[in-house]
């Protein structure tokens, strides 16, 4: 097993980019960083090898985050945009996109866990179908056919929506 600075060095950035997508806050994201670590650090001992290391922390890195929002009882964001000054035109952009942003996270959270999950280590954490497979204890083909099944039914709920608009 590694030195564990050697781990925090090799993976503190991804793990870091992970959480920060998953709440769309820098602030959460370096909490939420060093809380994952923390937890990684006392249970390294019992790390067996079965998924990749960095797997291993993005699980305990998502444990830790909607732990926290239970613990606070707050509502996951989808990613705050920061609105600055700019011409109207652009600025209502910005505001189209982030409804967009905000409603595509609420229909993320009205699939089924086991789409919702599989999607989110896709999108957020960039794992390969292989790693998301190892999480599942499944095969790489499970976890590339549940994927585009997820992203069919979010699809379908999305223009559901608008159709009905």
């Amino acid at each position: 097993m590694k030195d564990f600075e050697e781990i925090y060095q090799t993976y503190f950035q991804d793990v870091y980019f992970y959480l920060r997508r998953l709440s769309g806050s820098e602030e959460i994201a370096e909490e939420m960083t060093a809380e994952t670590f923390l937890k990684a650090l006392r249970a390294i001992d019992r790390f067996r090898g079965e998924c990749d290391l960095r797997v291993w922390l993005c699980q305990i890195a998502k444990n830790c985050y909607y732990s926290d929002c239970k613990r606070k009882k707050r509502m996951v964001p989808f990613e705050a945009a920061d609105i600055l000054p700019v011409p109207d035109a652009e600025l209502e952009e910005r505001l189209w996109r982030k409804d967009t942003a905000g409603r595509l996270q609420e229909l993320l959270h009205e699939l089924p866990e086991m789409y919702r999950e599989v999607l989110m280590w896709r999108v957020y954490a960039q794992l390969s179908f292989r790693q998301i497979g190892q999480i599942f204890h499944k095969s790489e083909n499970w976890a590339c056919v549940t994927y585009h099944r997820a992203r069919q039914k979010l699809k379908e709920a999305w223009e559901r929506e608008n159709d009905e608009t």
